[in-house]
């Protein structure tokens, strides 16, 4: 995966560029957690997952002679000669861009995977870099949806109670196995209740599961919709029905620990995305991995007493991979300059 971008070179970009100086760009790839202005004993906790740094002026290489995209090549008609493009090649194995949200009162308090992109002057590119010297952008790593790989979802299982000689029986299903962000989720339900219990309260959830596995095992489970029904299914009687809930970010706002992808300043976001990690690919490394599920609770009465049992389908919840006209290119521009 490839993304690409410009450094300009203009008066007031970066400081000034000395005889023995050259100008660099990082790309990284960072875990978060806690406020940045505490230390790091057992409170605050900052792991790089991925550096790279290029060199882009003086150059080492003749940009006529590189390989550019359509994209870059109009860039580089419109900013001229002071313009110098690059790309970064993203490696398989990082994480996407994935924030944990913090509540009301977590002023300052961050648990991230974030990716910037950083422009840079430097003799050498492991030199400190000198704030007045640099100028940075944060970027957004999402992963798409693959193909329709054509799974129907389907979990079922048979419950057996106390002084009952017959099982209660329920099934789970879903039209397909990947929705998008801000789609319907549709979920069928079918309970055959041959038991001696009758089955009440039935309530219908998807529910979102964070693992933080970089530094703890923390593990977060949300449910970002709900639907809890009068809904019921006596002894010897079959309920079958369609349920349709809603999992969006606007139902869920302020809601401490819920896992979103990554933010952009000025931009909105949405939950998480379902992680889909290669089999080879460590998942220490993600930082953060992110799953959904649907869950079906009921209640189980009869004379010796009631239980709650329940049914759970996992799902995957992620974004629609846009059209070539609708993706974005970026640029490195100081905070001073004018737009």
């Amino acid at each position: 995966m490839q993304s690409f971008s410009f450094v300009h070179l203009r008066e007031g970009l970066l400081s000034p560029v000395g005889p023995n100086q050259a100008v660099f760009v990082m790309l990284s790839c960072t875990f978060r957690y806690g406020r940045q202005d505490m230390d790091v004993m057992g409170v605050a906790f900052r792991r790089d997952l991925f550096v790279v740094t290029r060199q882009v002026y003086p150059e080492l290489q003749d940009k006529d002679k590189l390989t550019h995209t359509k994209i870059q090549q109009k860039l580089l008609r419109k900013l001229g000669d002071n313009a110098f493009p690059f790309f970064f090649e993203f490696p398989d194995n990082l994480p996407c861009s994935v924030a944990l949200q913090p509540g009301p009162s977590d002023v300052g308090k961050k648990c991230a995977v974030e990716f910037e992109v950083k422009a840079f002057c430097g003799e050498t590119q492991d030199e400190k870099i000198n704030k007045q010297s640099s100028v940075h952008l944060t970027i957004r790593k999402i992963q798409y949806s693959p193909e329709d790989s054509k799974v129907i979802p389907t979990a079922e299982t048979t419950f057996e109670f106390l002084m009952s000689e017959k099982p209660l029986h329920v099934k789970l299903s879903m039209p397909k196995e990947t929705f998008y962000h801000g789609e319907p989720v549709r979920v069928n339900a079918e309970i055959n209740n041959s038991s001696s219990r009758n089955i009440k309260d039935i309530s219908v959830s998807v529910e979102q599961v964070t693992n933080v596995v970089l530094y703890s095992n923390d593990k977060y489970v949300k449910s970002v919709a709900k639907e809890e029904t009068s809904d019921s299914a006596p002894s010897g009687t079959t309920l079958k029905k369609e349920y349709t809930l809603y999992p969006l970010l606007a139902h869920n706002k302020d809601r401490r620990g819920l896992a979103l992808d990554g933010r952009l300043k000025h931009e909105d976001t949405n939950l998480a995305s379902s992680s889909i990690v290669k089999q080879e690919v460590l998942k220490e490394v993600q930082g953060m991995l992110v799953s959904y599920k649907v869950v079906l609770r009921m209640i189980a009465s009869g004379t010796v007493g009631s239980s709650e049992v329940s049914l759970e389908l996992p799902f995957k919840l992620m974004n629609p991979k846009p059209e070539p006209a609708n993706q974005k290119t970026w640029c490195l521009r100081s905070l001073n300059e004018p737009t």
